[in-house]
């Protein structure tokens, strides 16, 4: 019996139309960079011109950071006042880990071997303060909860986990998890970058502690925005090292006598907000909340679902999970040289993203199946007569 084949449940054209690139390019790098949404250039140019006409003006600034906050706020079912701005999950993942208390019997940090590389780097650079890191392992792509009831313990402070493996898309049961690392007496992070802003996430009902996501991916930002998530029973008790102005009660005291961290997520907040990337977060956010999480995940699942039996037909080489409950937006495949493909691919107008061994397709909910189709069928055409390319390699 053929499956039935299911449409969005919003008007694809309608917001197609919203990414002027979309009519020359087809986008499917959204695991690094989403395309440019016109409301996101408006709210851009918003900002520059507001700048030019008027000035300072340190109120509109403050608010439009405080609006961003309340998008990210409403697509994790959190609070504006849990939130902090980051200019990247670096600083973010730093301010975590700098405001924690090692010096009890808990002095133990659990990552994960799908975890992106700058978040192993900041728990590795803060290991003098006097921490112990394991990490859990990676298997056939993707990690098994009995790994974690392995691992984790009642030494265990704080279990970092990727919400999406970045290299191929397997996605985490976050409430499973939770369970398990909070039965260990364990706080549970979420670093969401690699998925949020393509499905539903509550950090209320999968039991959350902390959460963080970037901003240029799925959620359509720009360079130089991210956001910290901490529950509110926690910030109290938490003192960031990577602080600042902003991170003070009133920032606007200039007294340098007294130093008092804010009562709320502001804590973690450090100096001057990259208010330019606020204006295009905040527009981009609201889009998605627009459109709903739970219309993009329906119609990325049947992405998934027609990309995973087109690779099976053109016999490409998939490690992404094929049970579509397991997998996020991104489905890999093993190519030869990834640099080299992506490239290709770019020459033929087709947005990818290399990744170690892998070419990954990243769907959002502005992609078509012709798309992937397109997509597909050029990338088969370019690994029958692999491209040789040489030189420099930029950000992927």
């Amino acid at each position: 019996m053929k499956t039935q084949l299911q449409e969005p449940a919003f008007d694809i054209q309608k917001w197609r139309k919203e990414f002027p690139l979309l009519d020359t390019h087809i986008h499917l790098a959204n695991c690094s960079q989403s395309p440019q949404a016109l409301r996101v250039r408006r709210a851009v140019d918003g900002y520059l011109n507001h700048w030019n006409s008027v000035g300072m003006d340190w109120d509109e600034w403050v608010g439009a950071v405080y609006g961003s906050k309340r998008e990210f706020a409403c697509l994790i079912g959190g609070d504006a006042s849990e939130i902090s701005m980051h200019s990247s999950v670096s600083q973010a993942t730093y301010a975590v880990a700098s405001a924690l208390d090692y010096s009890g019997r808990r002095n133990r940090i659990v990552i994960t071997d799908a975890d992106f590389p700058t978040v192993v780097h900041i728990w590795n650079a803060c290991r003098r303060l006097g921490y112990e890191l394991e990490s859990v392992p990676v298997r056939n792509g993707m990690i098994e909860l009995a790994d974690y009831e392995r691992i984790v313990n009642e030494r265990t402070l704080l279990t970092c986990i990727p919400a999406v493996y970045y290299l191929n898309g397997f996605k985490q049961d976050i409430s499973a998890v939770a369970e398990i690392v909070h039965q260990k007496g364990s706080l549970l992070f979420v670093d969401a970058y690699q998925g949020l802003g393509t499905g539903p996430l509550d950090v209320r009902a999968d039991a959350v502690d902390m959460l963080l996501s970037g901003n240029l991916k799925y959620l359509l930002g720009m360079p130089g925005s991210a956001y910290l998530y901490v529950r509110g029973e926690l910030i109290s008790a938490m003192r960031p090292m990577a602080t600042g102005w902003f991170g003070q009660e009133d920032p606007f005291a200039f007294d340098i006598t007294r130093f008092r961290y804010a009562g709320d997520g502001r804590r973690f907040d450090t100096g001057t907000p990259p208010v330019i990337a606020a204006y295009a977060a905040q527009a981009g956010m609201s889009i998605l909340n627009e459109v709903g999480v739970d219309n993009i995940k329906a119609w990325i699942d049947e992405l998934s679902r027609f990309a995973l039996t087109e690779m099976e037909r053109l016999g490409m080489e998939i490690v992404s999970p094929r049970e579509i409950r397991r997998k996020g937006p991104i489905t890999a495949v093993r190519v030869p040289d990834s640099h080299a493909v992506e490239t290709a691919l770019k020459e033929q107008r087709i947005i990818a993203s290399a990744r170690g061994p892998v070419i990954r397709l990243a769907s959002h909910f502005f992609v078509t199946r012709e798309d992937i189709a397109q997509a597909l069928e050029t990338l088969a055409a370019i690994l029958k007569n692999p491209p040789d390319h040489s030189g420099g390699r930029g950000p992927a």
